[in-house]
């Protein structure tokens, strides 16, 4: 097996960074031999600490990726990268750059605007709230309050789904299906619109269920595992999915991220200010 190759990356950010760490990560999903070092410099808004960091990118000659707005901090670093004839690729301005050219309006130049405590960052709060507490069909009375519903045996990915939405400000319940259990009446009475059936594969949802045995330190062949009973409740699933009339999406090989995808772009909330 090859060895791999060391890059190392300057993240510099007036804010947390998560926006260009986020953008690495995304580029680098699509090598194999590739081990990233990270450099992580936040929150850096000054002259002083600026000169700090391009001190050392001076020495470890990195790929700096930077999301600076605040004065002319992003102009200073284009210009030592130039000079140093290091890879630089500053993120935003020239996002920012086009969006005053159409708009006619200039930027704030506010480092960490997008983590403004705002009404939109407490509905969020709000959301995630709203998640915990109607997770797992706790009080089927969250779904008639909820606007996404989703419904899923065991290990569909129905939790972090659910909080994974909520950080788009949208208010979740998940009830998890069981053949013998009795399905609440409030289901009946959401809008099918909201309602999305989640299944799997039968093989995908044996193994998850055995690693989780294992994880557990139990035995992971049990008839929580086994196949027939997982046909059988994935049939179960099928069935009532077919009644209620939902939208259904498959689950196996799917990252919560492309699940959430699906979900929302079914709903027609995939543009954000949809919502």
């Amino acid at each position: 097996m090859p060895s791999k190759t060391e890059i190392k990356f300057f993240i510099i950010s007036d804010s947390v960074g998560e926006t260009a760490l986020n953008m690495v990560r995304a580029a680098l999903a699509q090598f194999t031999n590739v081990a990233p070092i990270y450099y992580r410099f936040p929150f850096t808004n000054s002259d002083n600490r600026l000169d700090s960091v391009l001190k050392q990118a001076e020495d470890q000659r990195p790929i700096i990726i930077q999301t600076l707005v605040t004065g002319n901090l992003a102009t200073r670093v284009n210009q030592f990268a130039a000079e140093q004839k290091l890879v630089c690729y500053d993120l935003l301005s020239p996002i920012m750059q086009e969006i005053s050219r159409r708009s006619g309006e200039m930027p704030h130049g506010e480092a960490g605007a997008i983590h403004r405590l705002n009404d939109r960052y407490f509905d969020r709060i709000s959301a995630m709230e709203f998640a915990v507490m109607y997770d797992d069909g706790k009080d089927p009375k969250g779904f008639l309050d909820a606007d996404i519903v989703l419904l899923g045996v065991s290990r569909t990915s129905k939790t972090p789904l659910s909080l994974f939405l909520a950080n788009r400000n949208l208010k979740v319940a998940n009830l998890p299906l069981v053949p013998s259990a009795h399905i609440p009446e409030q289901i009946w009475q959401v809008d099918a619109k909201k309602i999305i059936g989640l299944t799997t594969d039968v093989a995908v949802l044996n193994n998850f269920r055995r690693e989780r045995m294992i994880a557990y330190g139990l035995n992971p062949d049990t008839a929580y595992s086994d196949m027939n009973q997982i046909t059988a409740e994935l049939d179960f699933a099928k069935q009532l999915y077919d009644k209620i009339g939902c939208y259904v999406i498959n689950t196996a090989h799917r990252s919560i991220e492309e699940t959430a995808t699906l979900i929302l772009e079914h709903m027609g909330l995939d543009h954000y200010g949809k919502n």
